[in-house]
Protein backbone atom coordinates (compact mmCIF):
# COMPACT_ATOMS: atom_id res chain seq x y z
CA UNK A 1 0.00 0.00 0.00
CA UNK A 2 2.96 2.32 0.64
CA UNK A 3 4.15 2.26 -2.83
CA UNK A 4 0.49 2.95 -3.97
CA UNK A 5 0.29 5.99 -2.32
CA UNK A 6 3.82 7.22 -3.29
CA UNK A 7 2.50 6.71 -7.28
CA UNK A 8 -0.53 8.98 -6.31
CA UNK A 9 1.69 11.74 -5.12
CA UNK A 10 3.39 12.76 -7.56
CA UNK A 11 0.18 13.01 -9.64
CA UNK A 12 -1.77 15.31 -7.48
CA UNK A 13 1.52 17.29 -7.35
CA UNK A 14 1.19 17.24 -11.05
CA UNK A 15 -2.09 18.37 -11.43
CA UNK A 16 -1.17 21.28 -8.93
CA UNK A 17 1.21 22.39 -11.72
CA UNK A 18 -0.42 21.54 -14.24
CA UNK A 19 -3.56 24.10 -13.07
CA UNK A 20 -0.46 26.95 -11.59
CA UNK A 21 1.10 26.58 -15.72
CA UNK A 22 -3.01 26.56 -17.19
CA UNK A 23 -3.77 30.29 -14.59
CA UNK A 24 -0.11 31.89 -15.37
CA UNK A 25 -0.96 30.98 -19.57
CA UNK A 26 -4.29 32.82 -19.07
CA UNK A 27 -2.99 35.85 -16.91
CA UNK A 28 -0.45 36.63 -19.33
CA UNK A 29 -3.38 35.85 -22.64
CA UNK A 30 -5.32 38.66 -20.60
CA UNK A 31 -2.52 41.18 -19.80
CA UNK A 32 -1.86 40.86 -23.42
CA UNK A 33 -5.85 41.40 -24.47
CA UNK A 34 -6.09 44.06 -22.06
CA UNK A 35 -3.17 46.30 -23.30
CA UNK A 36 -3.91 45.52 -27.41
CA UNK A 37 -7.57 46.81 -26.23
CA UNK A 38 -5.94 49.69 -24.73
CA UNK A 39 -3.22 50.24 -27.39
CA UNK A 40 -5.81 50.06 -30.27
CA UNK A 41 -8.47 52.49 -28.66
CA UNK A 42 -5.82 55.36 -26.91
CA UNK A 43 -3.61 54.50 -30.24
CA UNK A 44 -6.74 55.73 -32.67
CA UNK A 45 -7.61 58.96 -30.50
CA UNK A 46 -3.99 59.82 -30.27
CA UNK A 47 -3.02 58.88 -33.59
CA UNK A 48 -6.22 61.13 -34.44
CA UNK A 49 -4.57 64.45 -32.96
CA UNK A 50 -1.48 63.82 -35.20
CA UNK A 51 -3.37 62.85 -38.31
CA UNK A 52 -4.78 66.87 -37.82
CA UNK A 53 -1.56 68.34 -37.42
CA UNK A 54 0.29 66.02 -39.55
CA UNK A 55 -1.30 67.68 -42.85
CA UNK A 56 -1.01 71.34 -41.78
CA UNK A 57 3.01 70.47 -41.22
CA UNK A 58 3.99 68.36 -44.44
CA UNK A 59 1.03 69.43 -46.72
CA UNK A 60 0.95 65.43 -47.12
CA UNK A 61 -1.70 62.68 -46.13
CA UNK A 62 -0.93 60.52 -43.30
CA UNK A 63 -2.81 57.92 -44.24
CA UNK A 64 -6.10 56.77 -46.16
CA UNK A 65 -9.04 57.34 -44.17
CA UNK A 66 -10.95 53.66 -43.33
CA UNK A 67 -14.12 52.97 -44.58
CA UNK A 68 -16.44 52.36 -47.79
CA UNK A 69 -15.37 54.05 -50.50
CA UNK A 70 -16.99 56.98 -52.30
CA UNK A 71 -18.26 57.50 -55.79
CA UNK A 72 -18.02 60.58 -58.06
CA UNK A 73 -20.18 60.31 -61.28
CA UNK A 74 -18.54 62.10 -64.01
CA UNK A 75 -21.37 63.18 -66.87
CA UNK A 76 -21.13 61.71 -70.41
CA UNK A 77 -19.07 63.44 -72.74
CA UNK A 78 -18.42 62.98 -76.52
CA UNK A 79 -14.90 63.38 -78.52
CA UNK A 80 -13.41 62.90 -81.80
CA UNK A 81 -10.96 60.57 -81.82
CA UNK A 82 -7.76 59.98 -83.54
CA UNK A 83 -8.47 58.97 -87.57
CA UNK A 84 -8.19 55.08 -87.85
CA UNK A 85 -7.16 52.97 -90.97
CA UNK A 86 -9.99 54.27 -93.13
CA UNK A 87 -9.58 57.54 -92.55
CA UNK A 88 -13.29 57.78 -91.09
CA UNK A 89 -14.19 59.88 -88.31
CA UNK A 90 -15.06 58.05 -84.98
CA UNK A 91 -16.46 59.32 -82.06
CA UNK A 92 -16.25 58.04 -78.39
CA UNK A 93 -19.07 59.04 -76.19
CA UNK A 94 -18.06 57.88 -72.64
CA UNK A 95 -19.25 58.14 -69.19
CA UNK A 96 -17.66 56.75 -65.79
CA UNK A 97 -17.69 56.79 -61.81
CA UNK A 98 -14.51 57.76 -59.90
CA UNK A 99 -14.03 55.66 -56.59
CA UNK A 100 -12.03 57.76 -54.50
CA UNK A 101 -11.12 57.14 -50.60
CA UNK A 102 -13.42 59.07 -48.91
CA UNK A 103 -15.45 61.76 -48.58
CA UNK A 104 -13.24 64.54 -48.43
CA UNK A 105 -11.56 63.46 -51.89
CA UNK A 106 -15.20 63.29 -53.35
CA UNK A 107 -15.65 66.80 -52.82
CA UNK A 108 -11.79 67.39 -53.86
CA UNK A 109 -12.99 66.21 -57.46
CA UNK A 110 -16.16 67.65 -57.49
CA UNK A 111 -14.76 71.33 -56.64
CA UNK A 112 -12.33 70.38 -59.81
CA UNK A 113 -14.71 68.98 -62.17
CA UNK A 114 -13.90 71.24 -64.87
CA UNK A 115 -9.88 69.99 -64.72
CA UNK A 116 -11.30 66.53 -64.34
CA UNK A 117 -13.03 66.96 -67.89
CA UNK A 118 -10.25 69.05 -69.45
CA UNK A 119 -7.84 66.02 -68.52
CA UNK A 120 -9.93 63.77 -69.52
CA UNK A 121 -10.81 65.50 -72.82
CA UNK A 122 -7.36 65.32 -73.67
CA UNK A 123 -6.59 62.15 -72.94
CA UNK A 124 -9.52 60.44 -74.96
CA UNK A 125 -9.29 62.66 -78.14
CA UNK A 126 -5.49 61.21 -78.48
CA UNK A 127 -6.61 57.81 -78.75
CA UNK A 128 -7.53 55.64 -81.99
CA UNK A 129 -10.66 53.33 -81.64
CA UNK A 130 -8.94 50.19 -82.28
CA UNK A 131 -7.24 50.72 -78.85
CA UNK A 132 -9.60 51.20 -77.02
CA UNK A 133 -12.63 49.08 -78.39
CA UNK A 134 -11.43 45.51 -76.66
CA UNK A 135 -11.46 44.47 -72.95
CA UNK A 136 -7.81 44.92 -72.84
CA UNK A 137 -7.87 48.60 -74.10
CA UNK A 138 -10.54 49.85 -71.74
CA UNK A 139 -8.60 48.37 -69.05
CA UNK A 140 -5.60 49.93 -69.88
CA UNK A 141 -7.79 53.46 -70.58
CA UNK A 142 -8.70 53.05 -66.89
CA UNK A 143 -5.78 52.96 -65.42
CA UNK A 144 -4.52 55.91 -68.22
CA UNK A 145 -7.49 57.62 -66.47
CA UNK A 146 -6.64 57.20 -63.02
CA UNK A 147 -3.17 58.26 -63.63
CA UNK A 148 -3.95 61.59 -65.39
CA UNK A 149 -6.26 62.07 -62.28
CA UNK A 150 -3.99 61.18 -59.77
CA UNK A 151 -1.92 64.23 -60.52
CA UNK A 152 -2.46 67.12 -58.26
CA UNK A 153 -5.09 69.66 -59.12
CA UNK A 154 -2.73 72.56 -57.98
CA UNK A 155 0.87 73.17 -58.32
CA UNK A 156 2.75 71.38 -55.29
CA UNK A 157 -0.53 70.50 -54.06
CA UNK A 158 -1.24 66.83 -52.89
CA UNK A 159 -2.17 63.99 -55.09
CA UNK A 160 -6.06 62.62 -55.80
CA UNK A 161 -6.35 59.34 -53.85
CA UNK A 162 -8.28 57.99 -56.99
CA UNK A 163 -9.24 53.90 -56.47
CA UNK A 164 -10.60 52.92 -59.67
CA UNK A 165 -12.82 54.38 -62.66
CA UNK A 166 -15.93 52.35 -63.36
CA UNK A 167 -17.13 52.57 -67.17
CA UNK A 168 -21.14 53.53 -67.03
CA UNK A 169 -21.27 54.07 -71.24
CA UNK A 170 -18.93 53.68 -73.18
CA UNK A 171 -19.64 53.95 -77.34
CA UNK A 172 -17.58 53.96 -80.05
CA UNK A 173 -18.91 55.55 -83.08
Amino acid sequence: MKADQKVEAPASGGSKKLIIIILAVVLVLGAAGGGAAWFFLHGKADAGEDHDEAPAKKGKKAKKPVGPPEYVPVEPFTVNLQPGESGADQYLQVAFTLEVSGLEEKENIKNNMAKVRSRMLLLLSSKHAAEISTPEGKIQLAKEIVAQLKDPFEERGTPQEIEDVLFTSFIIQ
